[in-house]
């Protein structure tokens, strides 16, 4: 025996003989001892110094622990695909036998081969298949506090690539393992640290105690508090874009999603329940079965308890658990029992002490049995995959959908997304027109023109799935109690003006290989009397920004003009050189800088008197005031909503904004700032201290700016905190007298209130909405809008402060894609989602949807961006 395993040993008998470790560490719960081991392969407890279910592990550790590996077994790599927002790398251990790691490449292309579906005859494809390994991808860690997945991944990593016995061996010689040990590092850490600085050293396995009891924002979410398992489809971040362009390099057959859930409930695994994605092939579900029954074979030996079919639908397309089967895969979920509260070891209802020990090993044996399932079943499972990618055997019949050449909105935005995630797209060569063009606002078909340079994507593709998930008007709803959102169709949550055929568009195409750039720069930089740039413009609020830090005085243009046949919309902005002399000898270089920075189109003009509209120095044009902007967070603030309005500010308009605790309130000087924002709460009741509620009642009424969202702007109300006089609209069983006959529901059978109240939810839907864009807060919106709700409460319009949005006021066609009740439509039609009102010297904006939810229904943006940037100075 070595020096550090004689060591190690004695560790062990240490900390087995003490209290703690005889309550986290059970014989029950052992990973293959008994299996043969590659001599030389150090396990993760020799290598950590202590074993699996006693410590978590941070980061570094995890990393450093398989890059060991890689450099002890030659049946291991180890990639960095990413990097973090906060530093931290993102990898990939990639194992199978010898032979195959001396082909990788050559097996990552004909798997390739394999998914586009016109590069092989069938006599090609069978004989590729022969001895083609499956391709199998075990994602663990997406959530940073369901943190037994991480230190499973060790486990099932050692296993794979060092364990001798017969079946380890085919393993590695019928598959390639992708492992990604940790998709989401930086709130792994956050937990981690705040986990063991708060852990006592004697174990406490009390679930209300202080190391079950998680602070605000948690670790669930990356650094900008985004779930992480809501991206796989929209890119926004680092961590999802450098895992999808590996994924999309290598596109498994089989894909598993391990996560936690409530400490109190037992292992969730396949198949799971509806609403279901019924565009995938028919046996995706007869393969999800099969998979979970090789799963529970395996728990059945060693007494874990577990669920299926009851809970976990794969609606949403976002998730990684139902974006691989998008891909020709077997998208899988797995839960189990801990989650942030687990800790170490935690006490369960029934008296149950659930283990990190147990976490691990059930994880561990869901991981092997996987494998154990996608290898015996190869064959069949790459003839599955092949046929899943060929567009012949689609459900839905549209051929194609048309996306108008628009650089002022986020078609070029969905494009870069179509391209990253493996999606051909053309773009016409000339002027073309389609007879029966379906358009989105109304689903019907017309005649409709387009342009030279307008993007085509059709169906006829490996991508297909993928594609008709996404930009499909509606999806098939077959049960409305889901446990996410029930619309994400592109065209709506990015507000294009898209069409969908179902004939293939005859037109001359060529193959867009990258996002066109948007124009910018600056015409007529000598320009002596005034620069312009259109509000219109995606990125015109950073180029603002740039302006204000740059120390230009700035105005707004309430109204249109004109000038030598260019439109400038309502908001552009105006830098008058008479307002702003002392910089005359700057201004052409700024200017460019700010053209080149912010990606914007910059006009210099020599004359203030336009061709129509209103002239430069117009009294309809508001100077606007620099603001400076502060956010409230914690309790009892939805952090998902925080760090959405974070990242819009400081990542997309890169302006700065102070983020204060909601406890504070009461002890800073509010008067140090010009707009505060209430991300959306949780309740209907603010629940931050009568001070704190005081102190900014009293801010507004001195002239501050309080932008509310989603339950906070319904806060606001008459009928709730009594701020302002804006009314909710009450529901009709509230206006009946009290002597009314009982509604039906009271009498809802016990077996059917979870599904009856579900119904009564809106799960994330979209309403047709009008915007009245005469106004600053709509300013760069356009009068159309998609906006997705999921509020039963609703604001009633009134001519006591400014309506700015509303929804549509003919109930039998507001609701646009996704599930409401009729009741909830009826009570929808014709309310405001946004809206103005005064306060004493002050106003609020009332923001009553998330305007940039999860950023990836972009179309109202804007609405909160003015409501920071415009607004104050109106």
């Amino acid at each position: 025996m070595n020096t550090i395993k004689l060591l190690f040993t004695s560790l062990l008998i240490f900390l087995i003989t003490s209290p703690a470790a005889s309550q986290l560490l059970n014989d029950r719960f052992q990973f293959d001892p008994e299996l043969p081991y590659q001599s030389g392969i150090t396990s993760p407890a020799e290598f950590l110094g202590y074993q699996p279910g006693e410590e978590y592990s941070h980061h570094y550790q995890l990393g450093a622990y398989l890059k060991n590996l890689a450099s002890e077994s030659d049946r291991v790599s180890v990639i960095t695909y990413g990097q973090t927002y906060e530093g931290r790398d993102l990898w990939l251990v990639i194992i199978t036998g010898e032979e195959n790691h001396d082909n990788l490449e050559q097996i990552r292309e004909n798997n390739l081969r394999l998914a586009d579906f016109e590069d092989l005859s069938r006599s090609e494809v069978a004989e590729l298949a022969e001895d083609h390994p499956a391709i199998v991808w075990l994602s663990y860690g997406v959530h940073g506090n369901e943190a037994s997945s991480a230190e499973a991944a060790l486990q099932t990593a050692y296993r794979l690539a060092a364990a001798e016995d017969e079946e380890s061996v085919r393993f590695r010689n019928e598959s390639v393992v992708i492992i990604d040990p940790i998709l989401n590092p930086d709130g792994r850490d956050r937990y981690v640290t705040w986990y063991k600085s708060s852990q006592a050293h004697m174990l406490n396995t009390d679930p209300v105690d202080l190391e079950h009891d998680e602070i605000w924002p948690g670790g669930r979410t990356n650094h900008y508090w985004f779930d992480l398992n809501r991206d796989w489809v929209w890119l926004v971040h680092p961590e999802s874009r450098g895992r999808i362009a590996e994924y999309q390099k290598w596109m498994p057959q089989v894909h598993l999603d391990i996560h936690e859930q409530g400490f109190n409930n037992n292992y969730f695994t396949m198949p799971g329940t509806t609403p279901r994605n019924l565009q995938l092939p028919d046996d995706y579900e007869e393969w999800s079965d099969r998979f979970g029954r090789g799963t529970i074979e395996e728990f059945d030996k060693h007494n874990v308890n577990y669920a299926t079919t009851e809970a976990f639908d794969f609606f949403y397309p976002g998730y990684g658990s139902s974006y691989p089967s998008l891909m020709g895969g077997i998208g899988m979920l797995a839960e189990q029992g801990g989650h942030s509260r687990g800790g170490r070891a935690v006490e369960t209802e029934d008296g149950y002490v659930l283990t990190l020990q147990q976490r691990i090993f059930d994880h561990y044996k869901n991981s092997v049995a996987t494998v154990r399932t996608a290898v015996e079943n190869r064959q069949e499972l790459l003839n599955y995959f092949r046929e899943a990618l060929n567009p012949a055997n689609s459900k839905v019949e549209t051929k194609a959908y048309v996306l108008p050449d628009n650089p002022n909105d986020h078609t070029y935005d969905v494009i870069d997304i179509m391209l990253k995630q493996g999606v051909k797209v053309e773009r016409a060569n000339e002027n073309f027109t389609l007879r029966n063009a379906f358009d989105y606002w109304d689903n019907e078909a017309q005649r409709r023109s387009f342009n030279q340079g307008d993007f085509i994507i059709r169906t006829n593709q490996a991508r297909h799935l993928f594609i008709t998930t996404l930009f499909e008007p509606q999806m098939v709803i077959e049960d409305s109690v889901m446990y996410d959102m029930s619309v994400w169709s592109i065209p709506m949550a990015y507000n294009l003006d898209a069409a969908r055929v179902n004939n293939d568009p005859s037109v001359s195409t060529s193959m867009v290989e990258d996002v066109p750039a948007r124009d910018n720069g600056v015409v007529n930089p000598a320009a002596k009397y005034a620069f312009v740039i259109d509000w219109d413009q995606p990125t015109a609020p950073k180029a603002l920004g740039e302006l204000w830090r740059k120390g230009y005085n700035v105005r707004s243009a309430e109204k249109v003009f004109s000038k030598d046949g260019v439109e400038f919309s309502r908001g552009t902005l105006i830098v008058l050189m008479g307002r702003n002399y002392d910089k005359r000898d700057d201004v052409s270089s700024d200017m460019q800088e700010v053209a080149e920075y912010a990606s914007v189109r910059i006009y210099g003009l020599d004359t203030g008197r336009m061709d129509s509209g209103i002239d430069l120095a117009s009294r309809s044009s508001n100077v606007l005031h620099q603001p400076k902007v502060a956010m409230v967070i914690d309790q009892p603030f939805n952090s998902y909503t925080a760090g959405q309005i974070l990242f819009q500010f400081d990542r997309n308009v890169e302006y700065g904004i102070s983020r204060i605790r909601s406890y504070r309130l009461a002890s800073v000087d509010l008067d140090e700032y010009d707009v505060v924002i209430l991300p959306g709460q949780r309740g209907d009741a603010p629940h931050y201290g009568e001070q704190q509620q005081q102190a900014l009642k009293e801010w507004v009424e001195r002239g501050g700016t309080l932008v509310t969202t989603e339950a906070s702007a319904f806060s606001m109300t008459k009928d709730r905190m009594e701020w302002t006089g804006v009314e909710l609209v009450k529901d009709e069983e509230e206006d009946q007298d009290e002597e009314a006959d009982i509604e039906p529901v009271a009498y809802t059978p016990y077996e059917a209130r979870v599904d009856t109240f579900g119904l009564r939810r809106i799960p994330g839907t979209a309403f047709k909405s009008h915007v009245d864009v005469s106004n600053p807060l709509a300013f760069g919106v356009k009068e159309r809008l998609y906006s997705l709700t999921g509020n039963t409460d609703q604001l009633k319009p009134s001519s006591d402060y400014q309506v700015v949005g509303y929804y549509e006021k003919d109930a039998s066609q507001l609701l646009a894609s996704g599930y409401a009740s009729q009741e909830n439509i009826q009570k929808a039609a014709g309310n405001v989602f946004a809206g103005v009102t005064s306060m004493g010297s002050g106003k609020v904006v009332l923001l009553t949807d998330n305007t940039q939810y999860r950023m990836f229904w972009r179309g109202p943006e804007r609405l909160m961006i003015n409501a920071v940037m415009l607004v104050p100075s109106m």
